[in-house]
């Protein structure tokens, strides 16, 4: 079974992106997002999808254009996550048949998401909002719309964003950060699979 999870390797550099994804991979995770605010993004996407696109979903973060979803998928990738919600950018991406995960804070934005045709809605950021907004935002939403939480989220309120109600989660910075070695970013990924898991236990 996939794991709710989008791993975000903001800042990873294409030398360094195949061993750092076989990490999180090997823990389970396996969407992964390169910002396209990354070094060199779309190559660090085509080199994930070479290696691992039988394996993971592979796509960008932080993705405000058409002309950048198109781009996006030329490289390969088949994951278009953004920070914000811009119908235009869902419509291509869904033209594409590419997962469309819109950032979200509003009902408003939510439901402009989803008439546009978003997967699911990416909260963001979720720290923001908090649990009991996130909760208001859960109220009114379709029955079967997946909600990630992205942005403040991790192994110490795991279970209380599950138990309110969150589908699943984008890991960034407590997952990867710009720099850091494989054996690192395992251990990290490792402890965050872990910690969401039990949290479903709880």
């Amino acid at each position: 079974m996939t794991l709710p999870l989008i791993g975000i390797l903001r800042g990873v550099t294409p030398d360094d992106v195949i061993d750092v994804a076989d990490a999180v991979l090997n823990a389970g995770i396996t969407q992964i997002e390169v910002p396209l605010n990354s070094p060199e993004p779309l190559e660090s996407i085509r080199r994930l999808v070479n290696a691992f696109g039988e394996q993971a979903v592979i796509g960008a973060g932080t993705v405000l254009t058409p002309a950048q979803v198109r781009d996006v998928h030329a490289a390969g990738g088949r994951l278009i996550v953004s920070p914000n919600c811009r119908p235009r950018v869902i419509e291509e991406t869904h033209r594409l048949e590419m997962a469309s995960w819109p950032g979200i804070v509003t009902p408003s934005e939510a439901f402009d998401a989803l008439d546009a045709g978003a997967t699911g809605l990416k909260l963001f950021p979720a720290v923001q909002v908090g649990l009991e907004g996130m909760k208001a935002v859960r109220a009114v939403l379709p029955e079967g719309t997946r909600l990630y939480a992205v942005g403040g989220v991790g192994i110490d309120n795991f279970a209380a964003w599950r138990a309110a109600g969150v589908d699943g989660a984008g890991l960034g910075s407590a997952l990867y950060k710009p720099g850091q070695n494989a054996k690192a970013v395992a251990q990290q990924a490792i402890a965050l699979v872990n910690a969401w898991k039990k949290a479903g236990e709880e």
